[in-house]
């Protein structure tokens, strides 16, 4: 099952864009583990890619280390189904999406060593459609 909330205030929500300047102040540097993977651009990520990260992340490391994740999808994505006239209100939700600031830490290991950790983070890394740095302590 992928991420979403539980409940929400309002069911959908309107269109905010995030712009390429702004810089993440909070959750920059590693706070809970040795290995980290940090974000250099602001984007939009679904939660099934987050769901496909963190499944990579738990197979590489054998079920061996700790995973922390900072982020949580929280911003519901609607769609109207094709060939479908214009009006008649907004599309129902389709998926969630989590909107990343430049610099933010998106997932943090511990509990295996930093050669192992180097190599799941690199085959997550490549999986990705947005650059990412691995960090270390």
């Amino acid at each position: 099952m992928l991420l979403q909330p539980k409940r929400t205030k309002h069911k959908k929500l309107k269109k905010k864009y995030l712009s390429n300047q702004i810089l993440e102040t909070k959750v920059y540097n590693l706070h809970f583990g040795n290995l980290g993977l940090k974000i250099l651009e602001s984007t939009k990520m679904s939660a099934s890619q987050l769901e496909m990260m963190r499944y990579t992340i738990t197979r590489g490391m054998q079920r061996k280390g700790k995973l922390w994740i900072n982020l949580f999808p929280s911003i519901p994505v609607t769609s109207k189904p094709t060939e479908n006239r214009m009006g008649k209100g907004k599309g129902s939700t389709s998926y969630w999406v989590i909107p990343i600031k430049a610099g933010t830490m998106l997932f943090e290991l511990q509990g295996i060593s930093k050669q192992e950790g180097f190599i799941v983070l690199k085959r997550v890394q490549k999986k990705l459609s947005f650059k990412t740095k691995i960090i270390s302590r």
